[in-house]
């Protein structure tokens, strides 16, 4: 960091926490105005939520207006969006499509979601079979998608598509924003086994998308879809979150109550908290790293990381909880969450049990690491030069 720009985003700051304090001023308000200062995303171009420097001032901004008492919630409440999205429009956007759709998003005044898996293609979600087929200057679309959290909030949403199935899976798809409340887009819920319905499936009944809201060229879909991934694992797995904070807190008060001061317990609760703070010692260092563009393999291992502690801190939780962890506060009533609230242990332990899986499964994570870090042979795929229509489906 140099002294000037140091000074210059420190002074930005101080200018936005005197102007808008944040015990007197709405969030959504707030977040606009550290957008239009430029303490969005500090490594997007000026005009964009940035100022144009490297990523890990970043970590400055957030450690300031976390201790002036602001708010920087709209990260967990747009998530997709904030943690996705707009990694998706800075790289591959057009300048409307950045004006259009970063400050409401940061603000959270328009949520997101993603849309790339459906029922026949889950870990190959190049495999998909969602079909848009052009029409003017508009796209029409059918088809189906599952597991998008979110949905049922979310005003926008990225979808991958298929546009030519003549061609190799990965050749033949385009990226596009839909509005999920125009015609033809229907969200209906899938309840998990917390009660909740965070998760839902979307079908598409010739939905209609206009071009404009296409990201990229068309067949250039994988290549868009790959940078979402990529800004997915770091948003799931490269949090840099407080110390001792998270799932490792509950641990740590469970013990408090329930340990005992038993030894073996103690040992145990010491090498989970180890494990947990050297993921985020990972990440802070990742994300310090990474000054600007596509996010590298360290988002993979931090993903795999956090969705392996979180299960192991879970269960050693409610072991320590003994019969009260068999006990669920509040029933099992189904409903479609508004935002991620704070939940008892005893609903962690099931939430986490998706860690595994959303944002990638951790067989994924395991084969993207061997193969693109490690240099190991990839597994034999037969379909890779075929066309997709030739592809057999079950």
């Amino acid at each position: 960091m140099t002294d000037r720009d140091l000074d210059r985003v420190e002074g930005l700051i101080s200018q936005l926490l005197e102007e808008h304090p944040p015990a007197e001023t709405p969030e959504t308000e707030f977040w606009g105005a550290q957008y239009d200062l430029g303490l969005a995303w500090v490594w997007h171009p000026e005009g964009e939520g940035g100022l144009g420097l490297p990523r890990r001032y970043q970590t400055v901004i957030n450690r300031r207006l976390t201790e002036a008492g602001a708010s920087i919630d709209n990260r967990a409440r747009n998530v997709l969006g904030i943690g996705m999205g707009a990694g998706v429009l800075a790289a591959h956007g057009t300048p409307e499509q950045k004006q259009r759709w970063l400050r409401p998003m940061f603000t959270t005044e328009e949520i997101w979601c993603q849309m790339f898996s459906e029922p026949g293609a889950g870990s190959d979600v190049a495999g998909l079979a969602t079909m848009a087929v052009k029409d003017g200057d508009e796209w029409v679309v059918n088809g189906q998608k599952v597991w998008t959290t979110l949905a049922h909030l979310a005003k926008w949403g990225m979808l991958v598509a298929r546009t030519d199935p003549g061609v190799p899976k990965h050749q033949g798809l385009t990226y596009f924003v839909v509005d999920m409340e125009s015609p033809g887009v229907e969200v209906r819920p899938l309840y998990q086994i917390t009660g909740e319905a965070e998760f839902n499936e979307v079908f598409f009944n010739d939905a209609r998308i206009p071009d404009a809201n296409r990201i990229d060229a068309v067949g250039a879909g994988w290549r868009v879809a790959l940078t979402t991934l990529m800004n997915e694992r770091v948003a799931i797995g490269g949090n840099t979150v407080p110390r001792g904070s998270g799932r490792i807190a509950e641990a740590v008060d469970a013990w408090k109550r329930y340990g005992g001061g038993d030894p073996a317990l103690r040992d145990e609760l010491v090498r989970l908290w180890s494990e947990v703070e050297a993921a985020r010692l990972t990440a802070i260092r990742a994300d310090e790293m990474a000054d600007a563009g596509i996010p590298g393999p360290e988002g993979s291992t931090g993903k795999l990381a956090w969705a392996d502690n979180n299960k192991a801190v879970m269960s050693f939780t409610l072991e320590l909880m003994g019969l009260d962890g068999t006990l669920f506060p509040g029933g099992y009533e189904l409903i479609r969450p508004t935002e991620f609230e704070n939940r008892p242990p005893q609903h962690g332990f099931l939430r986490t049990r998706a860690n595994s899986i959303e944002g990638g499964t951790s067989e994924v994570m395991l084969n993207i690491l061997a193969e693109r870090v490690l240099g190991l042979p990839g597994d034999p795929r037969v379909d890779k030069d075929l066309p997709w229509k030739e592809v057999p489906r079950g």
